[in-house]
């Protein structure tokens, strides 16, 4: 599930690609949310912030940010990662449910140094959230990039955080786990080894031709251009539709990708199963204390023929706030399922 692909030197700007892939759809939308708005951890809400920065952000089912950009530059990724265990919780620790984990940085932070301190200082734990409408656990990790062009990856393996910060760390997949991947690199052609570059849509193949590509992209003479280059290199690491493999929720089809300008703050968006190109210039957005929260309905808007294209800044619409999951719905959601069962027994 998924490919993010940095391009820290494209004539001046930092460009950012990311592929979903994922074996339905995940009814996403995109979000323009204000600066000012107060947010707690999902779990069971000791953390507690007010968002300092705004930010653009696709979702899932309008329940968790798996994608974003912020105000000032910084972005993140959320990614499949099947060895992700995150440990049983630790009420010592400060924690995130998994639907916040990403706006939590964008909220905060400008830079992926300042991010990668928090995460090192306060010891955070990530909560797992199953997901209501199918009784999936996501099993996640988190990429981090900026426009200075830094990256963090951060993984929780056996219960413990891995994190890699560094501006090398230009391309995550899924399985196996960072420190794997970059060894298994080492071992293909052009990065070290003898191992041809293989064409198969394993996470470990996505991540050799991605890395492989993005070193040899052409000086771009323009954004489009340069958006245009990002988007053949995640292209080449998408996965085409096909049946479900069963037990492998990491090997499905790519539902949607973006391309995003960190130094210009432009946020491109692609279905595939809808393919217009629509982007948002984050410049020309109100992100000010008490500017509503606004979203483009991705499932109405977003059709072939007649559905809107191009700059889509001015068709964020009012009226509904972005309602993350947290811990207790969860609970609930659950609490009524047994109560349902119990009844038709």
């Amino acid at each position: 599930m998924c490919t993010r692909v940095v391009w820290p030197d494209a004539a001046g700007a930092v460009i950012v690609g990311r592929n979903m892939d994922y074996r339905r759809d995940l009814a996403t939308n995109l979000w323009k949310l204000p600066r000012g708005v107060e947010r707690d951890d999902g779990v069971r809400g000791e953390l507690r912030w007010i968002a300092a920065y705004g930010s653009v952000v696709a979702t899932a089912f309008d329940m968790i940010s798996v994608d974003g950009l912020n105000e000032a530059g910084l972005a993140g990724h959320v990614l499949w990662l099947a060895e992700s265990v995150y440990g049983d919780r630790d009420p010592s620790r400060p924690a995130l449910s998994q639907a916040v984990w990403l706006q939590y940085f964008l909220d905060n932070f400008a830079t992926v140094a300042e991010a990668v301190a928090w995460v090192r200082e306060t010891d955070v734990q990530v909560v797992q959230l199953a997901d209501p409408a199918s009784g999936d656990v996501p099993a996640i990790h988190l990429a981090l990039d900026d426009a200075t062009g830094d990256s963090a990856i951060i993984e929780y393996i056996d219960g413990a955080l891995e994190l890699h910060h560094d501006r090398s760390y230009r391309v995550m997949t899924n399985s196996p786990k960072y420190d794997d991947q970059l060894r298994l690199l080492a071992q293909v052609e052009g990065f070290g080894g003898d191992t041809p570059l293989l064409g198969s849509t394993l996470a470990t193949d996505r991540f050799a031709r991605a890395s492989f590509y993005v070193d040899r992209l052409p000086e771009p003479t323009s954004q489009v251009q340069a958006i245009a280059s990002m988007f053949s290199v995640i292209r080449n690491a998408a996965q085409p539709f096909r049946l479900p493999e069963p037990g492998k929720p990491d090997a499905s089809q790519t539902i949607w990708q973006v391309v995003l300008d960190l130094t210009r703050r432009r946020y491109v968006f692609e279905s595939t199963t809808h393919p217009n190109v629509v982007w948002v210039d984050l410049d020309d957005l109100d992100f000010s204390e008490g500017a509503p929260e606004t979203v483009l309905d991705l499932g109405t808007k977003l059709a072939i023929q007649g559905g809107v294209a191009g700059n889509v800044g001015g068709a964020f619409e009012e009226g509904r706030q972005l309602r993350f999951l947290t811990l207790d719905m969860v609970e609930q959601l659950g609490s009524a399922r047994k109560t349902v069962t119990t009844d038709a027994n």
